[in-house]
């Protein structure tokens, strides 16, 4: 477990120096600066602006200095608000993370109660009636769901607000269409595996002792049914985070997401690299629970 856990680290810093890199000169190489604008800053005033936060040092010297910055924790500042970078993650990303837990609770939740439902009850009118919406939720990517959801629930049927934070009927739309697709992909994947755990040996015992249907099926099967679907949670967590930023851009949520869009409209640099990397970070580390968590769900997983 302690050299699995040393190995992880070190492939963490790796990864992380790479999408360090690779963020750094594409970043750079787009045409345009954090400076152009519609109104021109006078010559001396952009020269100071330049000098205070490094801009008018070599490229190698510029790679340098914000590498190390950031391997000690400190991400900068935004070029555009002259604020510190920590405190805009610290206002944003409680926000961000609340939806997105939102999200993904409600799609794990619906998506393996579906999904059992679907295989225990394989074949019938019911099971197919899923499998159709699952097939649906998973063709239509989440801004096209919170366009018809906006419309049929703020329009149609005034029950929740089109915008905002801070109540729990503004957190419940936005959530809804975050994390839909994810609940369609976990409702398919839990039906395949809850129908291959349903035909092993241990299943076919436990019906022949005469256990019932329902602790057969919630007790013996689903924590082998649970392994395919653990897997699918660090793409899920992925999706998530990265379609969070449309989703709160469409419903004016005040998290990561409007700061990473307006970061790039903007060509703030410092600020871009540091929701990239802490969204690596994040996404990393939660591959990394992922696979811890296989060991306890099967014991039969070595991690090595």
């Amino acid at each position: 477990m302690i050299a699995f856990c040393v190995r992880r680290l070190l492939w963490m810093i790796g990864t992380l120096w790479v999408v360090f890199t690779v963020s750094f000169f594409l970043i750079r190489s787009v045409p345009g600066g954090p400076f152009d604008g519609e109104r021109e800053l006078p010559k001396e005033v952009e020269r100071a602006i330049r000098a205070k936060y490094h801009l008018d040092d070599p490229l190698p010297v510029q790679y340098w200095d914000q590498l190390t910055s950031m391997a000690t924790g400190d991400l900068g500042y935004s070029l555009k608000k002259d604020i510190a970078i920590s405190k805009i993650v610290a206002e944003g990303f409680p926000v961000s993370a609340a939806l997105g837990l939102l999200a993904l609770t409600f799609a794990m939740v619906l998506g393996l109660t579906t999904g059992v439902i679907s295989a225990l009850f394989r074949g019938t009118a019911g099971d197919v009636a899923l499998r159709l919406a699952a097939t649906i939720g998973i063709a239509l990517p989440n801004f096209v769901i919170a366009g018809v959801a906006i419309i049929l629930f703020v329009f149609w049927l005034p029950l929740l607000p089109a915008a905002g934070w801070g109540s729990p009927r503004q957190i419940i739309l936005p959530a809804f269409c975050l994390g839909a697709p994810y609940a369609a992909y976990v409702a398919r994947i839990s039906r395949t595996s809850m129908l291959d755990v349903l035909s092993q040996d241990h299943i076919r015992t436990a019906k022949a002792k005469g256990v019932g249907p329902m602790r057969v099926a919630l007790v013996h099967a689903l924590r082998g049914a649970m392994l395919p679907v653990v897997s699918f949670l660090g793409p899920a967590v992925a999706g998530i985070l990265t379609g969070s930023l449309v989703v709160e851009q469409l419903f004016a949520v005040p998290g990561m997401g409007a700061h990473f869009v307006n970061a790039a409209l903007e060509r703030d640099h410092t600020l871009s690299m540091g929701v990239v990397m802490l969204y690596t970070t994040l996404l990393y580390t939660m591959n990394f629970l992922v696979d811890m968590s296989y060991a306890v769900l099967d014991p039969r997983v070595k991690l090595e």
